[in-house]
């Protein structure tokens, strides 16, 4: 029997942001989530695996990892890591005074791993982020603001994979995304969330396709199909319970869609985890 999907907290509740070295003790963990952060980790050193959702990435470092808060991982290390935390809240974009942050993060979130070529710097700005978050840091820090943001354009300068034009279509397309990644059902509706955005499907379509090249139903088909997958691997929930938790009203209408998406039947693909 699967246990439950855990909800691992790693920052206290009042703090915003925290920087800290990677635990040399660990090695392998129980698959979990992080519902109220977004997660950086740099290797420097280490080996071994780590999976994020449906996806399992051999450690080659020098690497970093991005973990969204609703994305469930976990490690299989077999030799001592070496390298940085970074877990940044929510609240700390929104009280930050440099809006450009908020842009490198989410052109950032959209990768899961990304293979480095030159570290020095990077090393350097994680090391001064440790020093200047010892203390716990529960509103906006310009130094910590200014040091992050050079952390963040450096490792955007890594990947070439990530494009969003401007502020307002990142404001848009970021509030669409974190509607789906919110605790609780989603639902197959472009209509809904159009709604819950105050604006129509049309427009959140154009967002989108200016934003990620997807069209709205592709954003919301991306998260209906990451939450099957996790469901399917990390719990022992039946099938029709999968469907109607992600608000399909029968099970044969669930399993369709998600051999549309993904070649094969939520059955098969549970068989082959």
């Amino acid at each position: 029997m699967k246990h439950p999907i855990a909800i691992n907290d790693k920052i206290s509740s009042g703090r915003i942001i925290k920087i800290a070295p990677f635990k040399k003790e660990v090695r392998v963990t129980r698959p979990h989530k992080h519902h109220s952060y977004f997660e950086i980790i740099f290797l420097s050193k280490g080996g071994g695996f780590h999976s994020i959702d449906s996806n399992k990435y051999e450690i080659t470092t020098p690497i970093v990892f991005f973990v969204r808060k609703e994305q469930v991982h976990y490690w299989e290390l077999d030799t001592e890591p070496e390298g940085y935390v970074l877990i940044i809240k929510k609240k700390f974009v929104e009280l930050s005074l440099d809006r450009e942050i908020k842009t490198l993060l989410y052109k950032l979130s959209k990768t899961e791993i990304l293979h480095l070529k030159e570290i020095d710097t990077i090393t350097i700005l994680f090391d001064l982020l440790v020093k200047e978050s010892l203390a716990e840091i529960t509103t906006s820090n310009p130094v910590v603001e200014g040091l992050l943001k050079a952390l963040l354009a450096k490792l955007l300068l890594e990947d070439n994979s990530s494009i969003i034009k401007n502020n307002s279509e990142v404001d848009s397309y970021h509030l669409f995304r974190e509607l789906l990644s919110q605790e609780g059902r989603l639902k197959n509706s472009v209509s809904y969330y159009a709604t819950q955005l105050n604006t129509s499907p049309q427009n959140l379509n154009a967002v989108c396709r200016r934003a990620a090249n997807l069209s709205a139903a592709e954003v919301l088909s991306e998260f209906i199909i990451s939450e099957a997958k996790r469901l399917l691997i990390y719990t022992d929930k039946t099938i029709s319970e999968i469907g109607f938790l992600l608000s399909f009203s029968d099970s044969s209408h669930f399993v369709k869609y998600f051999k549309r998406f993904t070649g094969i039947t939520p059955k098969i693909f549970r068989t082959e985890q």
